[in-house]
């Protein structure tokens, strides 16, 4: 009996022996659990951050890195041996190691000091020696305009030119026939880029020329082709109108009365500053004003677009490298629109251009015919002798085809892509019971 009682006895400091030892065990483990979890969360936190990145309004944002490398670092023992990592335990130079590894630098410039590194670009030339002289010193404008160009609408360009610089544009041309020295005879001809490479597409130029990091100081890019009459259009108008109606993809309206018009939403309307959207309410694809997707709405031409900085970074990763015509590329540029395409994406109407239609691409003729006999001629092309070279129905299909190939890479894309959500997909209707 005795016995018994003296091993009842002594349960209560077996129980609580138990109770203290799971107690350890679990908090251990808890804490194992949080400074190993820690350690891989403050590795890999700016590695995995910049996935996350939604304002695309920011310049450089995909050229720099942020990262905070370990504090520890190699010293040489009295070998000349390179000795195993020692921790910082300073804590002034901790701190100044913590504030240095928290600066963001371009990727490539980590060797650089700071203040040596250049981030921006522009396309200003500069003189070989001595100082800029007064006429040529930058003026900073707001704008980029870069045409392809062919000899045959030398005067029809000239006027584009003259009017944009004028408003203090940067202007770029970029010739397609490989005629450049034609030009040397406008007073204008030295105050603007020109890039010559034969029988290629202003897109094809685009994309290699104008990679969002070199054009980033210019708050609007003109991306035009060349048989545009611009008599009734102001630029610096023009940039006033899209600001203020928060347009970051936009293009300047088409004369109904002397364009050639190919999709109704590009015609001027009278009494209208902007618009973006249009009506069709008979036969096939309608548009009504519960339309949200192209071309009824959120849609430019590709004739005359001019994009803001932040939707051009976007638009310049869409163009293919290698499908230079850019056809389909049209109906997704609401992705590229800064938010809501039917509210960033427009026309405007006051002030508007004259599209003419002239050939371009494809067509080689006579390179002494002055602009005048050009377009005088251009009517009765198919039935000239030039016929011999117009390869314009060989562009056009490859057009065709280079937008089937662009439409199954999108397509691929958004099957393939798991984390990408499409801001405009539609909830397919409901089945009536």
């Amino acid at each position: 009996m005795m016995n018994s009682y003296n091993c009842l006895s002594h349960l209560p400091d077996l129980k609580s022996r138990s109770c203290v030892f799971s107690i350890f065990v679990a908090v251990s483990l808890i804490c194992g659990v949080y400074f190993i979890g820690g350690a891989w969360f403050k590795k890999d936190l700016f590695r995995l951050s910049p996935g996350f990145r939604m304002n695309t309004t920011q310049q450089h944002t995909d050229t720099y890195k942020c990262e905070v490398p370990s504090p520890e670092i190699q010293v040489l023992n009295d070998t000349g041996v390179s000795s195993p990592e020692i921790k910082i335990n300073d804590t002034s130079e901790h701190t100044h190691l913590e504030k240095c590894n928290q600066k963001c630098r371009p990727i490539g410039s980590e060797a650089l000091p700071n203040g040596i590194i250049s981030v921006h670009a522009n396309m200003e030339m500069r003189p070989l020696w001595g100082p800029v002289s007064e006429d040529n010193k930058p003026k900073h404008g707001t704008g980029l305009l870069a045409v392809a160009v062919g000899i045959n609408q030398k005067e029809l360009v000239n006027k584009i030119v003259k009017k944009f610089l004028e408003n203090d544009f940067v202007v770029m041309l970029f010739h397609y026939d490989g005629f450049v020295d034609k030009w040397h005879d406008f007073d204008w001809s030295n105050r603007v880029l020109h890039i010559s490479v034969k029988n290629q597409t202003k897109w094809w130029f685009a994309k290699r020329f104008l990679h969002p990091d070199i054009v980033a100081e210019y708050e609007y890019i003109f991306l035009w082709d060349e048989d545009l009459g611009v008599e009734d259009f102001h630029p610096k108008r023009y940039i006033s109108i899209v600001k203020e109606e928060g347009l970051e993809i936009s293009q300047p309206a088409l004369d109904p009365g002397k364009s050639e018009i190919h999709h109704p939403i590009t015609a001027r309307r009278h009494k209208s500053r902007v618009h973006r959207r249009y009506y069709k309410f008979k036969g096939s694809g309608r548009c009504d004003e519960k339309s949200t997707s192209p071309p009824c709405v959120g849609w430019v031409e590709m004739m005359a677009p001019v994009f803001s900085r932040a939707a051009w970074r976007c638009v310049w990763y869409m163009i293919q490298n290698d499908l230079i015509h850019a056809w389909g590329l049209d109906m997704h540029l609401g992705y590229c629109a800064q938010g809501d395409r039917t509210v960033k994406i427009g026309v405007v109407d006051e002030e508007y251009i004259v599209h003419l239609g002239l050939p371009t691409l494809g067509v080689f003729s006579d390179r002494n015919k002055t602009n005048t006999e050009s377009i005088d001629q251009s009517k009765n092309l198919v039935n000239s002798e030039s016929n011999n070279f117009d390869n314009r129905s060989a562009v056009r299909r490859q057009s065709y085809t280079e937008m089937g190939i662009f439409r199954n890479r999108w397509n691929k894309a958004v099957n393939e892509d798991e984390c990408w959500i499409d801001p405009f997909k539609q909830s397919p209707p409901l089945r009536k019971p």
